[in-house]
């Protein structure tokens, strides 16, 4: 029996990033992976700076890179994911990206940094790995 697709909202402070129907989505949880299939029971998690990947249901790959925040699944498929910063892989610069991690990564070692920074650090670790993820596909 085919289920309905999951109907998918990302959010983040400033804008809706993407919204849509899919049929997959995979995230990153502190708790570790999680993949969300149409049916998927009700959760509420928080996330980790990741690459978010979303199979949409005419099967094109949406990423999309989170700072953390949270996802939910309701009982009627319909899923949110919510962060503080999220942008969809095809905004990335992989050049910008890789630039940034390796400016903050050289001030952590400098042992000249602040919490902020350590976050900076994660969100353009993130954006580096959607931005592949998304070259990857091509």
């Amino acid at each position: 029996m085919a289920r309905d697709p999951l109907h998918v909202d990302v959010v983040a402070a400033d804008r809706q990033v993407w919204e849509g129907d899919a049929v997959n989505i995979i995230i990153r949880t502190t708790e570790g992976d999680i993949g969300i299939l149409p049916g998927h029971e009700a959760i509420f998690a928080s996330l980790v700076p990741c690459a978010a990947s979303i199979i949409t249901v005419d099967g094109r790959q949406e990423v999309i890179a989170v700072d953390g925040g949270f996802v939910s699944v309701d009982n009627t498929g319909r899923v949110s994911i919510l962060a503080q910063y999220a942008t969809r892989a095809e905004e990335i610069s992989q050049d910008g990206a890789q630039h940034d991690v390796d400016t903050i990564s050289r001030q952590l070692d400098r042992n000249d940094y602040s919490e902020d920074d350590v976050h900076r650090l994660h969100l353009a670790q993130a954006q580096l790995m959607a931005a592949r993820r998304l070259e990857e596909h091509r």
